[in-house]
């Protein structure tokens, strides 16, 4: 990482760089790759041309209170006038010219990640206005409600085509980057986009990992082998059991429902076809990456 800052110091000669998720827990143990460049982004703090920000977004934003979020505008606010941006007035002549940029991350989240930029980008923008005098000083942009509309707007579709991108959804909090607060609805969409993406990663993303390797030059292809890499067949379990499980659980909730004549004999079936069910599950799980989609050209372990 600071290596490459290092390289495009020429054209960029200020890097603020923040990153946000939680500083405990699974975060604190990531391996490998997250691990060294945590590390490397440490010594930024004392490095003469990059600065390093960390923010616990779980611990400061809990329970929704994504007010919160106003601690961090605050912390780098100063580091932000120091870039400042490029202006030049009608003559063309340059008046101020941008010093750096911001490079966000969060560690797990790319929604989060532009809900932030969004914050950041409002407040450089007022800045601006300020100083052309279209804003009068101490004037804010949360108070022109048609502006602040269409700039809400602007950014959450900037995230649903980035996201869908990443993750084959669109992105998670825009409830917050379109109305400035998070809302019950915007919780269940965030669920259901959330299982939509658990689904596509463990099994339709394979074939597109494979795309990218292939189109990166990960992998070249071997003229002189027949056989190609992508087709692997696979066994009748990987329909059969998915399908026993399904079948299972619904009988399990038909016998609940329909009861039979007597309680033992509800009982035993329910028994049954639960015991089954679960049975099936945990078979399932136990073969999990069986059933997963995984890139089929590059392994994981031989990228690391």
């Amino acid at each position: 990482m600071v290596a490459h800052l290092e390289w495009s110091r020429p054209c960029c000669p200020s890097h603020l760089c923040m990153c946000w998720g939680a500083q405990g827990g699974r975060h604190a143990r990531a391996p490998g790759r997250r691990e060294a460049s945590a590390r490397s982004l440490v010594s930024l703090s004392v490095s003469p041309f990059g600065r390093y920000v960390a923010f616990d977004f779980h611990k400061e934003c809990k329970n929704m209170r994504w007010d919160r979020l106003s601690l961090l505008l605050e912390q780098v606010a100063d580091m932000q006038d120091e870039l400042s941006y490029f202006l030049v007035d009608s003559t063309g002549k340059v008046v101020a010219t941008q010093e750096g940029v911001f490079r966000s991350n969060c560690m797990d989240c790319l929604d989060r990640t532009n809900v932030i930029q969004s914050l950041l980008a409002r407040r450089s923008l007022q800045a601006q206005l300020q100083r052309l005098g279209v804003l009068h000083v101490g004037q804010k942009l949360e108070e022109q409600d048609e502006f602040e509309k269409i700039y809400k707007n602007a950014w959450a579709d900037n995230a649903n085509a980035c996201a869908k991108q990443y993750a084959g959804t669109g992105a998670l909090k825009t409830d917050f980057t379109r109305t400035g607060k998070r809302t019950q609805l915007g919780l269940l969409k965030d669920g259901w986009n959330s299982l939509l993406r658990y689904y596509k990663n463990n099994f339709s993303d394979g074939f597109r990992q494979d795309s990218i390797d292939l189109f990166l030059g990960n992998y070249s292809v071997d003229e002189l082998d027949s056989h190609s890499p992508l087709s692997v067949p696979r066994d009748l379990k990987f329909l059969a059991l998915p399908i026993i499980m399904v079948v299972a659980f619904s009988m399990c909730i038909i016998c609940l429902l329909m009861a039979g004549d007597t309680w033992t004999e509800t009982l035993a079936y329910v028994l049954f076809w639960g015991v089954s069910s679960f049975g099936t599950f945990f078979i399932i799980l136990y073969n999990g990456k069986d059933f997963v989609d995984a890139p089929r050209l590059v392994q994981k372990e031989k990228i690391d």
